[in-house]
Formats: structure tokens, sequence, C-alpha cells
């Protein structure tokens, strides 16, 4: 059964009693996780997604993002509209703080725990060591094409909640799923103790679900490589994705 928890405007949560928790409790659940991430900060895009049956959603701050051309300004920036997707929104709410080690700063991961995300979501080497003791977030890191695979492992212990494989080369971004790939997430799966999530850094399609399932991966995270920038062609490319998802 899908643990579903968005659309529930302004009611308190139910079944999960540990909000800091809920992406976990999501994954855990779910045989697949459907995750949006959207090429701009804006309620409506957010909208979109959420009627199109997206599992949670990822927003970004202090960030040049390669993949929607887009540069995402600091949180002041965004605190009206953090605030009216999180009124709208009870699923997981994520955010990727910063593109660099030098844009994350603690002052704003604390407002960003107090406008409501669950979780974020950053490169390894990005992260500074002080964000693993943050209370109230859940935590998840992501790896690029240049780290060597085989130098992971567990990382539950470290209050790690899930890994996203970001490893496809810039150059690549785009281009169809390859057996490469699944054998590489594959082996994710494989090594490393917490769930693994895949990013739309390739052009996913609604058929490669079924593929990535089998691999273990436990969430795909849609980005404007897949969805575009609209309402239109998100909320249109979400419905396709979460048809197949619920047909596992």
């Amino acid at each position: 059964m899908r643990l579903s928890l968005h659309r529930i405007n302004r009611i308190p949560f139910t079944g999960v009693k540990d909000l800091s928790a809920l992406l976990k409790q999501i994954l855990k659940e779910n045989k697949m996780t459907l995750i949006v991430s959207l090429p701009e900060n804006r309620f409506d895009l957010a909208k979109a997604a959420i009627q199109a049956g997206a599992d949670a959603i990822k927003l970004h701050v202090n960030v040049n993002h390669r993949a929607s051309g887009n540069i995402f300004e600091s949180v002041d920036s965004y605190v009206e509209v953090f605030r009216s997707i999180r009124d709208d929104f009870s699923g997981p709410l994520g955010i990727v703080p910063g593109g660099s080690f030098e844009d994350i700063r603690q002052s704003e991961m604390e407002q960003l725990i107090a406008l409501g995300f669950n979780f974020y979501s950053i490169y390894a080497h990005d992260k500074p060591s002080w964000m693993l003791g943050l209370d109230k977030i859940e935590k998840t890191f992501a790896i690029s094409s240049d780290y060597s695979l085989n130098t992971l492992g567990k990382v539950y212990h470290l209050g790690i909640t899930a890994l996203e494989a970001s490893i496809i080369p810039g150059e690549e971004y785009g281009t169809p799923l390859t057996f490469r790939d699944v054998l590489a997430y594959n082996w994710l799966v494989q090594h490393v103790d917490v769930p693994v999530l895949v990013p739309s850094q390739r052009k996913l399609v609604p058929s490669d679900i079924s593929i990535l399932a089998n691999a273990g991966v436990k969430a795909v995270m849609l980005g404007a490589i897949v969805i575009g920038n609209t309402e239109e062609s998100i909320q249109e490319r979400i419905s396709l994705f979460r048809k197949a998802i619920d047909l596992l």
C-alpha cells in the first residue's frame, strides 16, 4: 500500500508520530516513492505536482541549478512561497540549502526547519559536518559521477535517511537510461544500508519505473529534464509516472 499524506490541508498528520522521520516512513512503506524537484520555487508548480500525485516535493535555495538553468536565491526571498506550499502539502518537503560548502548557513537551516521542511539534500562534499547534528530534519546526501562507488558503505548509523545517486556525468544529462546506469544503481542498493533515490539526470520515462524498482531503487526524483517547467507539463508528466508507480 502506498503511504500518501498529501492533500491534507491544515489537518494534523495521522499514522506517522515523528514528523522528522516522515520521509523515512514513506520510503519504508512505498514500493516506489515519487519525489518532484521543482524547477522554480513557485506555489503554482508545487500545486500542479501535488495534484498529479507527488509523494514529496524538493525545493532549492542558494543554488545555480544546472538542469533547470535557474539561479535560486536565499531563504528570505522565498519565505511566503515556502509557507504557502507547506500549508497546502502534508507530505515530506525537502530543500537543497546551497550549491557549495560556502553557501550553507546554519541560521538559514534553522529558518528552513521552522518553515516546516522535513529533509535536506546536498552533495556530500558540500555538506558541513555540523549538519549531521541538526534535529527535526531528515538528512539525505548525494554523490556525483566523481565518486568511487566502492568507497561507499553503511551510513545509517550516521543519521542518514537516504542516498541520492546523482552519478550521471553532466555532459550526459537528458539522455536515455542505460543498463550500465541500472547496474550502478543496483550496486549501490546492495552496498549501502539506506534507501537509494534516483534523480532524473537521464530523461527517464514511465517504463523505466519497473526496471528501477527491480534494481531495488526506492524513489525517483523527477526534475526539469523530465517534467519541464510549466504547470501543464508538470501535471501531465508526473501523472504518467504516478500511474506507472501505482502499477508496481
